[in-house]
């Protein structure tokens, strides 16, 4: 998907079964119907909390309906969301475009909004795409996206005297001197998700974006030189992590980078804007991951789309979809920013005039993109993100010497569960 065309005509799964408990939790409460519409929040930290909070709030205010919120911790909810859907789901609940919602229409585990999706405006055709399942219906109703990168503090670099890198060698460089003030590069994977963002971009760098998602639908090879030449290059970058990333949560990770513990990292935008204090906000910056071949440049971005789709057989369809409608008004993306201006608003009617400096770089660098990934866990089967991958890549960061067990233990266990469709 070109986001530049997304922006200019407008733009896990099945993982391990645990906390049952939880799950029940998701879908307690009155079962709806009338005047009540149950939510399913996967925004258990602060700001996006508050934010989305707003948006109910202005829901509620307009309609005169109630909206009855079950906020569950971030990592849980994805973990658990096949558990979830399978059960007893809120009408509505927090997700994601692309291939992570698609997989869940395919398996008949969401209802179809094609017939209010008729009277949306102001989302591009590629945004509409981003939103279709592989049936050509709409499940999803976006509303911000944000791009990866690698973010740092712009006083500190100016501080060190450091320099955004270009190309790879000069990432290193610029790694090896952070290392030796005594900065070095952020980095954690407690959550099992966060090293997801530098493994697509180096894939995506080295090998470019096709490769990517053909990488991600279980098309290619984990053996072949190319993914192992991407380990090989991302164990060039580990002695300069901060040590102790696997006991490490992105929140501590983004907190370290505020404080100047750590000099960059490679985070989406959410990550450290919603762990920076307000008034050091405008101190955040990025530069695009570098490139590492030339053929392919930087030219592909990473930047997930998030928003809502409505559960099957919700319990109140009707204000469901009213909810819904709303969520895909100006308005609605007007008033989450407004409370956490860390992303961008997807429908091209929402008033940009108070954008900061980072969401109208973060504008730029999308816009400017050939082409648009959704990140490893959203660009591939929930059941292979999180059982495989995850594990996966935290072998990697304990043991990055040993590249050939890693791919053939990858590859093995992909084709088994890509079999399995």
């Amino acid at each position: 998907m070109s986001r530049r065309g997304l922006l200019r005509t407008a733009a896990i799964g099945a993982g391990a079964v645990t906390l049952p408990s939880l799950l029940a939790a998701c879908g307690e409460g009155p079962g709806g119907g009338g005047n009540s519409i149950t939510l399913g929040s996967n925004a258990s930290d602060p700001v996006p909390k508050k934010a989305y909070q707003k948006v109910f709030d202005a829901y509620e205010k307009k309609s005169k309906k109630t909206v009855k919120v079950s906020t569950k911790d971030h990592n849980d909810f994805q973990e658990n969301i096949n558990r979830y859907l399978q059960g007893s789901p809120d009408d509505v609940f927090m997700w994601f475009a692309g291939y992570r919602m698609q997989f869940f229409a395919k398996k008949r585990l969401l209802t179809d909004i094609s017939d209010i999706w008729k009277g949306f405006k102001g989302f591009s055709p590629a945004l509409k795409e981003q939103s279709t399942g592989e049936d050509g219906k709409q499940y999803f109703v976006p509303l911000y996206y944000y791009p990866w990168a690698v973010f740092h503090r712009k006083s500190f670099f100016t501080e060190k005297g450091y320099e955004p890198a270009a190309n790879w060698d000069d990432f290193i460089a610029l790694a090896k001197k952070m290392k030796k003030d005594g900065t070095p590069v952020a980095f954690c994977d407690k959550d099992g998700w966060p090293a997801m963002g530098t493994f697509d971009y180096i894939n995506m760098r080295l090998n470019g974006y096709e490769f990517h998602k053909a990488l991600m639908a279980g098309e290619e090879a984990w053996t072949s030189s190319k993914v192992k030449g991407v380990f090989d290059l991302w164990g060039e970058l580990m002695p300069y992590y901060q040590d102790g990333a696997l006991g490490r949560t992105w929140q501590e990770a983004a907190q370290g980078l505020h404080k100047k513990e750590t000099a960059m990292a490679v985070f989406g935008m959410p990550l450290p804007g919603q762990q920076f204090p307000e008034a050091d906000r405008d101190d955040i910056d990025f530069f695009p991951f570098p490139e590492i071949s030339p053929e392919h440049g930087q030219d592909a971005v990473e930047a997930p789309i998030d928003g809502f789709l409505l559960s099957k057989r919700p319990k109140n369809e009707p204000g469901a979809k009213d909810l819904m409608k709303f969520l895909a008004t100006p308005r609605a993306e007007e008033v989450y920013l407004a409370a956490d201006p860390t992303n961008i608003a997807c429908n091209d009617g929402a008033d940009t005039a108070k954008y900061s400096t980072l969401q109208k770089k973060a504008v730029d660098l999308v816009s400017g993109a050939k082409q648009i990934s959704q990140f490893l866990d959203r660009d591939t089967r929930p059941d292979f993100a999180s059982t495989v991958m995850i594990p996966a890549l935290q072998t990697f960061i304990k043991n990055p010497k040993d590249v050939d067990g890693l791919v053939n233990d990858i590859e093995r266990q992909k084709k088994s569960i890509f079999a399995a469709e």
